[in-house]
């Protein structure tokens, strides 16, 4: 008798809804897995706020601490942004991530020949780019305490703990054995104390890990190299603020950021599953929204949280397969592409597993 595993789908706002809704499709379409999936739906972000008067209801934490793996949409909209930030749609998630110790975010930045056009920069400089961003993701500037917001001044707290460097240094560390083993620490070291401690932990860490080749790079000079030579890196790992920027640079270097998905995990595995771009309510309801992304995340839940490389290897086989038949959204498109829906990719899917 097959095991049973958990999922909880948490669509969000704006585009959330849509393209969970496509990655649903994918999910239902898969067989053989070494277990039984048990789906469940809920709200969080503004949804829950327009239902429950909360980002994050307590059920649906309760939920999100029951379930083995969470895949979510995205949350925000403007029409929340009168809310104060302890009550906006983003709380939801950063409580999320919080309560359930989701400290390591992995982002991937790869290419798809396929859509090569689609980015800013030239070819030569793209081609075959296969970067992995690991952003520590719940502590730093975005949690730290005290902070304040009075009518003329502001200000906001960065602080880690040592342990809380530590552990997401060791994340980066042994992602890089399992690829090029090259690592680059992105920091501020010049300037802030917090980066200094970073920095001395990264190198103490290194001898741990005496295969891998470590460089340090400050973030404005790592926010330049990514777009001048960007295979110039393997894994580059970042405190939060600075890892939220520099994957949103890495994002536009694949043509979109409708093209990245990401994991946050936990010392157990347990996962977060999301793509990086937002709520997008300007597109949301025109049936526009790239799902691929999204598609993705479920392929790194598959791997990270479920241990299924090979189904996690044919969603991504399947993505390939239908970019290089010429199916595309607004985004990555050439003209008079055809569009991409997710039938596409679960019809794909399905010839692989045969």
């Amino acid at each position: 008798m097959k095991s049973q595993k958990k999922l909880l789908i948490l669509p969000g706002d704006g585009v959330g809804p849509e393209v969970c809704n496509e990655a649903r499709k994918v999910i239902d379409s898969l067989s053989n897995l070494s277990f039984e999936l048990d789906i469940d739906i809920d709200l969080i972000g503004g949804a829950s706020i327009d239902k429950f008067k909360t980002p994050l209801s307590s059920k649906v934490l309760d939920k999100a601490r029951n379930a083995d793996s969470i895949l979510l949409g995205a949350v925000g909209g403007k029409k929340w942004d009168s809310l104060s930030p302890s009550e906006r749609p983003e709380k939801g998630l950063l409580e999320l991530r919080s309560k359930l110790n989701f400290f390591a975010n992995l982002r991937p930045a790869i290419t798809f020949k396929e859509v090569i056009h689609s980015s800013s920069l030239k070819e030569s400089k793209i081609n075959q780019l296969d970067i992995l961003i690991v952003r520590e993701l719940t502590s730093g500037i975005y949690f730290g305490e005290p902070r304040k917001k009075g009518n003329d001044y502001a200000f906001n707290t960065m602080s880690y703990k040592a342990e809380e460097i530590e552990r997401i240094v060791d994340v980066a560390f042994k992602s890089a054995l399992e690829r090029d083993k090259r690592l680059c620490s992105v920091d501020k070291a010049n300037v802030l104390e917090v980066s200094q401690l970073w920095r001395e932990i990264v190198d103490k860490k290194s001898s741990d890990y005496p295969d891998v080749k470590v460089e340090h790079m400050l973030v404005d000079n790592a926010a330049m190299q990514l777009v001048r030579e960007p295979k110039q890196f393997d894994v580059i790992v970042s405190s939060n603020l600075f890892g939220d920027i520099l994957s949103d640079i890495s994002a536009m270097l694949t043509g979109s950021i409708g093209m990245l998905p990401s994991a946050s995990l936990n010392e157990s595995l347990k996962g977060l599953y999301e793509p990086v771009h937002g709520s997008a309510p300007d597109i949301a309801g025109k049936g526009v929204v790239n799902p691929i992304a999204t598609i993705l995340s479920v392929a790194m839940l598959m791997k990270y949280s479920f241990n299924e490389p090979t189904i996690f290897n044919k969603i991504n086989d399947a993505v390939r397969k239908v970019l290089s038949e010429g199916y595309a959204t607004e985004d990555i498109a050439q003209k008079d592409a055809p569009k991409i829906v997710s039938g596409l990719v679960v019809n794909t899917f399905n010839r692989l597993e045969e």
